[in-house]
């Protein structure tokens, strides 16, 4: 890797946070990615996300990592969904797992997603699963040790509104 990342477990999101997390959700959304928003992907609609899921990390539903570069520039993140049924404590969803198109290709998508596994171990669960409509991220996560159940066609939309597929992934996690 040309450059270090740090990966930093946020507790709390602050301006700063909100905006370096907005830029990366703006940048992947403008790049294709399907994570739940349509063009445009306004800086206020990416702001009213992150403050959304600023309330959730206050209630403990969820766990939020980013990857910042060496100039502590925001490049990456993840989360990890805690707050799931009462018959599924072990259990958590892996979301929103998103790199800067600037910084992909450098190890910051697996060091997001070795540093989310690593926190839903120590926050008790047992068992991940994810949900991907990316080629590159299917990858990922198969060179990792997760396992495909299968795809869902038409399960989404792209950003310009074509519809997609996505693949199903688990991971049982060990310590």
């Amino acid at each position: 890797m040309p450059e270090t990342i740090e990966i930093r477990c946020l507790e709390t999101l602050a301006d700063r946070e909100i905006q370096g997390l907005s830029d990366v959700l703006i940048d992947c959304v403008e790049g294709g990615a399907s994570v739940s928003f349509m063009l445009p992907m306004s800086r206020a609609k990416a702001q009213v996300y992150w403050r959304s899921a600023a309330a959730s990390l206050a209630r403990g539903e969820l766990l939020l990592l980013a990857a910042e570069d060496a100039a502590g520039t925001m490049v990456g993140t993840v989360q990890v969904m805690l707050d799931q049924p009462e018959n599924q404590p072990h259990r958590a969803d892996l979301a929103k797992m998103l790199v800067h198109r600037r910084a992909r290709r450098r190890g910051v998508g697996a060091a997001l997603l070795a540093a989310a596994e690593r926190t839903a171990l120590s926050a008790g669960k047992t068992l991940l699963v994810l949900d991907t409509a990316s080629g590159d991220a299917e990858r990922l996560y198969a060179r990792h040790g997760w396992q495909r159940c299968g795809q869902i066609p038409d399960y989404a939309l792209w950003p310009d509104g074509a519809p997609c597929a996505t693949t199903i992934f688990f991971k049982f996690l060990r310590s």
